[in-house]
């Protein structure tokens, strides 16, 4: 009998993504009730599922019909709804990345469904696609010793991203207010936001080769929208490098991992298209690519099965490993953020 959901959120990745894999998924789930903030989005996707609709959490944390909440709404509000959603009696919360933007909020929000005995699943697609899973595969078989990790991003303009360095609304190119970069607190503040926001798709899987965070080596915001950051992770040189331009370059969204064998790069889908899973290419010691067949499921589309083998027990809920998770992409950005400020200082 398919689990009832309840989305908190209607904005592009539940209508372009979530609806979709769910439609897709019938016999697994059945969507029950849709639920906004004000903008009358959730009414007109729910009509497409026949689901009930409602503004603010308050309804659908209520709708006893209501199995897993899948909490799709801004960062900031993702570990207060975890915690009502578990006080509410639900038996999984599906919660988009990042799971807090605080250690404080990780910390409460994984103990209430630790303590409650609830289902948690975090949503970092690129963690569950099958690609990443052959590179990793891949990593281990060859023993190589891991030296360096790029995560490369140039995206199109994302007007979630462009509020943050644009007064008043979704980026313009000329736009008075625009706050200033050249502060270092207020550059901080926005990398904080984008680390946690974008960087958090791969950060999952650059914890599992490169786990542990010495030191953050040199920080930079570029204009309107983009950050470089180098940190060592042990004898791992780790680099994140994002640009958002208006008519820049085609979408690229690349994990590319040097070893003292060769080199492996997975190119995932761009955000909001699903296309299947990311692509594995491996450069051996000959300077020859080998590139890997991918496979016509998605991240998205594997998390929400993961999540069934979760309600069923038959996988366990890795608490410990989501709060990990959580903690390694809150560290980076406090620790960058700090780098940018001190940087500043005379």
């Amino acid at each position: 009998m398919p689990w009832n959901v309840g989305i908190l959120g209607a904005g592009p990745g539940v209508a372009a993504l979530h609806l979709p894999v769910l439609g897709r998924l019938g016999d697994l789930f059945t969507v029950k009730h849709i639920a906004d903030a004000g903008s009358g989005c959730a009414r007109d996707l729910a009509s497409g599922f026949g689901a009930n609709w409602s503004t603010g959490e308050g309804d659908l944390l209520a709708d006893q019909d209501v199995d897993v909440v899948a909490i799709c709404t801004p960062p900031a509000e993702h570990s207060r709804q975890v915690i009502a959603s578990v006080e509410a009696g639900k038996r999984a919360i599906f919660c988009e990345k990042p799971l807090a933007t605080s250690r404080g909020e990780a910390d409460e929000a994984v103990a209430a469904c630790r303590a409650a005995g609830a289902v948690l699943m975090v949503g970092t697609n690129h963690l569950f696609d099958s690609a990443w899973g052959r590179a990793r595969h891949h990593l281990v078989a060859l023993q190589g010793q891991v030296q360096a990790i790029s995560v490369t991003l140039a995206l199109p303009p994302n007007d979630r991203y462009h509020q943050l360095v644009a007064e008043g609304g979704p980026f313009v190119a000329a736009r008075r207010g625009r706050p200033d970069l050249d502060d270092p607190a207020v550059a901080a503040g926005v990398l904080r936001q984008l680390l946690t926001g974008l960087a958090i798709h791969d950060l999952p899987a650059v914890r599992d080769i490169a786990p542990a965070i010495d030191e953050v080596v040199y920080v930079r915001v570029a204009s309107p929208v983009g950050y470089l950051v180098g940190y060592r992770a042990g004898g791992v040189l780790v680099q994140l490098a994002l640009t958002m331009l208006p008519g820049g370059p085609d979408a690229l969204w690349r994990m590319g991992i040097a070893t003292t064998h060769d080199r492996v790069e997975v190119d995932f889908p761009p955000a909001f298209v699903q296309a299947g899973s990311a692509t594995v290419r491996v450069r051996n010691v000959d300077g020859q690519w080998v590139t890997y067949p991918r496979d016509v499921e998605d991240g998205y589309e594997a998390e929400w099965r993961l999540l069934v083998s979760l309600l069923q027990g038959a996988v366990p809920v890795e608490y410990d490993e989501l709060l990990a998770d959580a903690h390694y992409a809150i560290d980076l950005a406090d620790a960058a953020a700090t780098k940018l400020r001190e940087g500043a200082r005379p």
